[in-house]
């Protein structure tokens, strides 16, 4: 029985994968063509701020710091992701430890053996 649980989830993890694979492969042909110095997949943060600027829109603040270049930035928030990973590991991590610990608490242990028995 296990075995055919094991198989099963193998096909639905394959089917998932194969679906996953195709929506990316989609999206790829119906991204709208790049203009000319345009890039065809912009972060939305710089778009929503040039359509916000068309507008007569204003800032409401200012950011606290500003990184010297692109490089910089990108360095940043790699490293950011790399702390969320990190993180998000240690987390799960010690989930999947707790919940081992709780299983392996929860077995019964089989009594213990009484030994050889006394001479008399």
């Amino acid at each position: 029985m296990r075995e055919h649980r094991r198989g099963m989830t193998w096909g639905v993890a394959s089917i998932l994968l194969a679906v996953l694979v195709a929506i990316f492969a989609v999206s790829f042909f119906l991204a709208p063509d790049a203009s000319e110095g345009d890039e065809s997949f912009a972060g939305t943060d710089s778009t929503v701020t040039a359509i916000l600027e068309e507008r007569g829109i204003e800032p409401w603040f200012t950011p606290i710091f500003e990184p010297g270049s692109g490089e910089i930035e990108s360095g940043l928030f790699a490293l950011q992701a790399a702390l969320g990973a990190g993180l998000l590991g240690f987390a799960l991590g010690n989930l999947h430890g707790r919940s081992a610990s709780r299983r392996e608490q929860a077995e019964p242990t089989p009594p213990a053996s009484p030994g050889p028995m006394p001479a008399e």
